[in-house]
């Protein structure tokens, strides 16, 4: 189909833009961040063009649903969050260094839905569970609270390669200096735990009208309270006790290990509701 064709393209504009950034960091050389923008931004035109033309190809083969119903749309869709989210941080802080460690973030997601073997790229209609209002709302939430937990996870590696001085020469100096990159990572938490409290509350509102009870202590849903509670305690430890710098990087990492374990290991790994990779 046309959309997988251009999503398939994305993918490589996507591993040109991650270039770029590297290169730019690598060779300290801001044109190529100002190139790895662009191409960034082109990446993200067509990531939204792919996205809104499957949904048109849905309607026309008659299935007619949001394109976040299996494994493939997903992955395409959170490229696109994740690539919308760096976007507005580079354009609000101007630190294009930063793209270094998002970028391949945004690119690995929509590879591993164009080029994984066995991933299924056709439209296929919905099954009973996913026809709901609530699948738009629950899928974009979630999606975008992933996102932030992404951006962080990024951030949150550049705090522990770069040096709490600059008086050390070599790759790291050129980073932002570690309190914004803190404050960053802080934000960027609390953006994803936003977002993933308000896409456990509509996947619970949808899951009683799907299966008449509002949890059911599906593998997923735990993993997704798990990963909640991970966070939850991140933004205690911070405004509470204080924690900063490498200990609020080093719990950002371990939560967006769970982020991972609950996007595809219940999908790969355990069965339940929500496991339709």
């Amino acid at each position: 189909m046309t959309s997988s064709l251009l999503l398939s393209v994305t993918t490589f504009v996507y591993a040109a833009a991650s270039v770029f950034y590297i290169g730019a960091w690598s060779f300290n050389k801001k044109v190529l961040s100002r190139v790895g923008l662009i191409v960034l931004v082109a990446g993200f035109i067509m990531n939204t063009a792919g996205i809104l033309l499957r949904w048109v190809e849905s309607y026309k083969i008659g299935y007619g649903h949001a394109p976040f119903s299996n494994m493939y749309e997903s992955l395409v869709f959170f490229s696109w969050t994740v690539c919308l989210l760096y976007l507005f941080v580079e354009y609000k802080y101007k630190e294009k260094i930063v793209g270094v460690f998002a970028t391949p973030l945004i690119f690995l997601a929509i590879a591993y839905a164009s080029l994984a073997p066995g991933m299924e790229s056709e439209i296929t209609p919905l099954i009973p569970a996913l026809k709901s209002n609530w699948l738009i709302a629950h899928v974009i939430t979630c999606f975008l609270g992933y996102a932030g937990f992404a951006v962080a996870f990024g951030f949150s590696v550049m705090y522990l390669v770069r040096p709490e001085t600059t008086k050390q020469n070599g790759l790291a100096t050129k980073l932002p200096y570690p309190g914004v990159i803190d404050e960053l990572t802080y934000q960027m938490v609390v953006f994803g735990f936003l977002f993933l409290t308000i896409g456990i509350i509509t996947g619970a509102v949808w899951a009683n009208s799907a299966w008449g009870t509002y949890w059911s202590w599906d593998p997923k849903e735990t993993w997704s309270l798990i990963t909640w509670f991970i966070y939850a305690t991140l933004l205690h430890l911070r405004m509470m006790r204080g924690w900063n710098g490498k200990r609020i990087a080093w719990v950002s990492i371990v939560g967006f290990m769970a982020v991972l374990f609950t996007y595809f290991g219940v999908n790969y790994f355990l069965s339940g509701l929500h496991s339709y990779a």
